[in-house]
């Protein structure tokens, strides 16, 4: 926003001192219609993220991403290494979703449905307030000289810190390993399951350095999402902004005085409270414009929308609104960009689903044995192939056996003939295909086979049958 008087932001961070050094933020505590309904939903969020794991469908975990062994739950389906092109599509939606929630919203996902900060404003956040107390208060505290007081305060909120970061990595394991190898790991002790010690223990460790000291950091350097506002965000976008018309108006900002009419004076509604800035949980001044640090976590727009009712002017200096609404008093509009980013969700959404039903509980593949020809076995003709049978469900299969389709032959597999498939098991093995010469039509002929677990068809799979030339 070029027609703002103060651009210097762009060359500092909130965060850093003028030395180069990381400036801890104590922001004052938010309150407001804003805020109760952003404890409404993070606490709504807490409960599934933390129940999620815990979740069965049909046996299947409801959310777990186990990149280790390849085994991915969503929505209590189950992915498999053969399903990774679902996984793929999946995620793709999910970020053609988010770059579209932002080209309309903004970084709004990131105030009040990212965990991270849901984790840090809604829960530590509020114990440190609990503890520490207010601004102020956390303030003289971190310049405090290490009295009884002091350490009894930091020993006590690094405590429950520790605690809350043990169990939220516990929650983490579980959706990366799954709950029942969290379960095992409780029962039989650390020893005897020492990765996913190691593991929890790391992802304590870290959790714990995240909230509490690196903090807002994430949000402004480890997190490619905040980078990407940047190419996503325009002047339509709404954000949370800062009316900068009604808040700078011809004399710019000026202290509230109740002897004088603002109106007559040409003084901005904006009184320089600096409580914006204050509430501000990333340290940034939301009057120099929309920034890369900026959550839209509606923080300013309570305190000043308070600060506003104080005074006796409207509500809604800071605001939801988009640059064009405040400059040019232009409604939001439906743009053509946005309407791309709908179409293309859409389509992969279509695909997604489309595949989707497509997708089968057994997955079967058949292939001739590379490097071998036919052989004549009497009037029959044989061909050696290697068989894979996926069983994703969490049924086992206790009659599986193969049958020909369409096509007039015996299978023989090698071993027995009728076998056992376990749940979430790969079963591999051998057979022969005969088929009479006489019913060849070609020197390779496509054949269906049907995979059954007693009667019922689970698969079919196609595969080719070599033959001698025919010269007919």
């Amino acid at each position: 926003m070029s027609n703002l008087p103060d651009e210097a932001f762009r060359n500092t961070i909130g965060t850093i001192d003028e030395g180069g050094k990381r400036k801890f933020i104590f922001p004052k505590k938010p309150s407001g219609k804003f805020y109760d309904y952003r404890k409404i939903v993070s606490y709504v969020l807490l409960a599934i993220l933390v129940i999620n794991p815990f979740i069965k469908i049909n046996g299947n975990q409801f959310m777990m991403f186990n990149f280790i062994e390849r085994r991915f739950n969503i929505f209590g389906f189950p992915f498999w290494p053969q399903d990774f092109y679902l996984f793929v599509i999946s995620m793709l939606v999910g970020v053609v979703f988010v770059i579209l929630f932002t080209v309309v919203f903004g970084r709004i996902f990131c105030g009040w449905i990212c965990p991270q900060t849901i984790f840090l404003e809604l829960v530590f956040r509020r114990i440190e307030y609990w503890i520490d107390g207010d601004r102020g208060a956390q303030t003289r505290l971190a310049k405090q000289e290490w009295n009884a007081e002091k350490i009894r305060k930091r020993l006590i909120k690094w405590t429950i810190f520790f605690l809350i970061s043990f169990l939220i990595a516990n929650v983490f394991l579980a959706y990366l390993v799954g709950s029942d190898s969290l379960f095992l790991m409780i029962q039989q002790g650390p020893i005897s399951q020492a990765s996913n010690f190691i593991a929890l223990l790391i992802f304590t460790g870290v959790f714990y350095f995240v909230f509490v000291w690196f903090r807002e950091q994430v949000c402004i350097i480890a997190c490619p999402y905040g980078r990407l506002q940047g190419v996503l965000l325009d002047n339509k976008s709404i954000n949370v902004a800062y009316d900068f018309v009604r808040g700078e108006k011809e004399e710019g900002r000026a202290k509230f005085n109740k002897k004088e009419d603002r109106a007559l004076t040409g003084k901005g509604d904006c009184i320089d409270c600096l409580q914006c800035v204050h509430v501000c949980p990333m340290g940034i001044d939301i009057r120099n414009g929309t920034q890369l640090e900026c959550t839209n976590c509606t923080a300013c727009i309570d305190e000043c929308d308070h600060i506003m009712e104080s005074v006796g002017l409207p509500k809604g200096l800071i605001r939801y609104a988009s640059e064009d609404e405040i400059a040019k008093k232009e409604p939001f509009k439906f743009t053509t960009r946005m309407k791309g980013y709908t179409a293309v969700l859409f389509i992969l959404l279509s695909i997604f689903v489309g595949m989707l039903f497509l997708r089968t509980n057994v997955q079967a593949v058949i292939l001739r044995l590379p490097g071998q020809l036919f052989q004549h076995n009497g009037e029959k003709i044989s061909n050696v192939y290697t068989y894979k049978i996926v069983n994703k469900t969490m049924q086992d299969y206790k009659d599986i056996h193969f049958e020909l389709i369409d096509q007039k032959g015996e299978i023989k597999n090698v071993g027995k003939r009728h076998f056992k498939v376990a749940k979430e098991a790969i079963s591999q093995g051998t057979l022969f295909i005969e088929i009479d010469e006489v019913l060849l039509e070609s020197d390779k002929t496509k054949v269906k086979i049907g995979v059954y677990n007693g009667s019922e068809l689970l698969q079919t799979t196609t595969t080719n049958f070599l033959g001698p030339r025919s010269f007919n």
